[in-house]
């Protein structure tokens, strides 16, 4: 597209230039899975489903990127071209908590912001000690809960604060041992976790204003992300709080039910919902259990019983673990850890490893991609094995970040972020399928200066989020010269009702050709 510049007055008809690079496809038919905009995933359960490749021997995954990352034990999450993270930043002398979002292309730094105290005084993690919580994406904005229980709507472009809510300040809330490693959980238009506030210390509050909508159940805090699931037909909330599993409905905070579970010292591991069970796990000689639940009064409510408990078995200490097929994965032990298969019904345990990929598996994590299970070791090794209750079957490893990783990975658009407390990695693990060519509109809106360039699929499909994130500018006074001269636009995309918006801050030159690339 050929744009006339501000300052001049000619204004010739616009010609358009499109230029689509080459994309390998991938080995597996495309999903169009969501983007990784919450803790564990867009649906709560760490199960991936977008392209992916186990082949990796034979198509070795490809690095991106490689960054040094400021100490935490948070995951990722990844929403239109951005990383989100949280890390422990030193500001004259003393140790801050920051919200940091990166270029998920390039692994460049787009904002840092500073948003409370970086205190962690019940040892347990090292030197290399951080905040826990992850930052979780919903449209525009980033919700950020600190290890305090500050909780922050963030602008997703820039880290501007929007609104912001001090709980240990409004309602004395206690900050437990170890303090919060939950994340926010985005229902609709609510913003939902536990304020460990007097004997209403679940709370949902507006995610446009911050304001409170409701607070509810006296259920102590523990470092447990609450999940959002639909079982036995009901759309409800589930927390591990101290007194077990509580299920709350998300518009109201009504309980639906509550199924009591061991407690001591501390519990990190989400829910995890198996069909109609649902299992909880927690280290410290707790245990695990599972409830099974059937809907009652004409689908308006919900009967729990429990299914079975024991204690000191299969504590997940750390990580939250998959279900598949009737059976629960995980890492799980306390001092000595391993990989493990149960039943989820019955409770009985099918196989364990404390070896995988070249060592032990320590504080790893878990996740369900291209039917396979996907383990990240303590150590930063990434392996995959066969999802199967008849033992351990090992595909292949790679290591993919140095350091201590008890972060959960991230997957978005066919690529795997890593990170340890010490660096985040981004790897190619599948090739994106290419979606429709691409064309620039004729409209062009120009001002102070900045012209806006807008994108969009040649048979009008939208384009997602994953793919604008790939799509940049390129420009030139000159459109007889080869495309290599071209000069890249370095700009984010925006994602404008199916659309990518990008600006060229530079369009002083009586006139600009502009293309379109695609990057793999």
């Amino acid at each position: 597209m050929r744009l006339p510049n501000p300052l001049h007055r000619s204004h010739p008809a616009a010609s358009l230039g499109v230029l689509l690079l080459s994309l390998a496809s991938s080995a597996h038919p495309r999903v169009e899975g969501a983007e990784w905009t919450h803790y564990r995933g867009p649906t709560h359960d760490g199960v991936y489903d977008g392209p992916f490749q186990t082949d990796w021997d034979a198509r070795p995954p490809r690095l991106l990127w490689r960054k040094p990352a400021s100490p935490a034990l948070s995951s990722l999450t990844i929403s239109a071209g951005r990383a989100f993270t949280q890390g422990r930043r030193a500001v004259a002398g003393s140790d801050r908590e920051f919200a940091i979002a990166l270029n998920a292309a390039t692994g460049e730094e787009l904002w840092a912001v500073n948003l409370d105290q970086a205190e962690y005084p019940n040892g347990g993690v090292g030197d290399d000690d951080g905040p826990r919580s992850t930052p979780v994406v919903d449209g525009d904005h980033v919700y950020v809960l600190s290890s305090y229980l500050r909780l922050y709507c963030l602008e997703a472009a820039t880290g501007h604060v929007v609104w912001q809510r001090n709980f240990p300040s409004e309602f004395s809330s206690a900050v437990i041992p170890w303090q919060n490693a939950a994340s926010p959980l985005i229902v609709g238009d609510l913003v939902i976790l536990n304020s460990n506030a007097g004997s209403t210390r679940l709370i949902a509050v507006r995610k446009s204003d911050g304001v409170t909508a409701w607070r509810r159940q006296n259920e102590s805090m523990t470092q447990s992300t609450p999940v959002l699931a639909e079982v036995a037909g009901i759309t409800q909330v589930i927390f591990h709080a101290q007194s077990g599993l509580v299920s709350v409905r998300p518009e109201t905070g009504d309980l639906l039910w509550r199924f009591a579970l061991p407690y001591s010292t501390s519990t990190a591991a989400s829910p995890v919902v198996d069909g109609n069970l649902v299992y909880g796990s927690a280290a410290y000689s707790s245990g695990s259990g599972v409830v099974s639940l059937a809907a009652g009064g004409g689908g308006s409510t919900i009967t729990a019983t429990s299914r079975w408990t024991r204690r000191s078995f299969n504590m997940n200490h750390w990580a939250t673990a998959i279900a598949h097929l009737g059976h629960i994965y995980s890492v799980a032990g306390q001092d000595s850890t391993s990989l493990r298969c149960i039943d989820t019904a019955a409770g009985t345990e099918n196989w364990r490893t404390s070896s995988v990929g070249t060592g032990d598996v320590g504080y790893g994590s878990v996740l369900k991609a291209g039917g396979a299970l996907l383990v990240l070791t303590a150590s930063g090794e990434a392996v995959l094995a066969e999802l199967t209750p008849t033992g351990y079957h090992e595909l292949t490893h790679l290591q993919v970040v140095e350091g201590r990783t008890w972060n959960s990975p991230a997957l978005d658009d066919g690529v795997l972020y890593a990170r340890s407390t010490t660096e985040i990695a981004a790897w190619r693990i599948a090739e994106p399928t290419p979606g429709a060519p691409l064309t620039l509109t004729p409209a062009v809106t120009v001002a102070n200066g900045k012209a806006i360039v807008v994108v969009r699929s040649n048979d009008g499909t939208p384009i997602t989020a994953s793919r604008a994130a790939r799509i940049s500018l390129l420009a030139t006074e000159d459109p007889s010269q080869p495309i290599a001269l071209w000069r890249s636009i370095v700009t984010p995309p925006r994602l404008v009702d199916g659309n990518v918006q990008l600006d060229d801050p530079a369009a002083t030159v009586p006139f600009r050709t502009y293309r379109t690339a695609e990057k793999p």
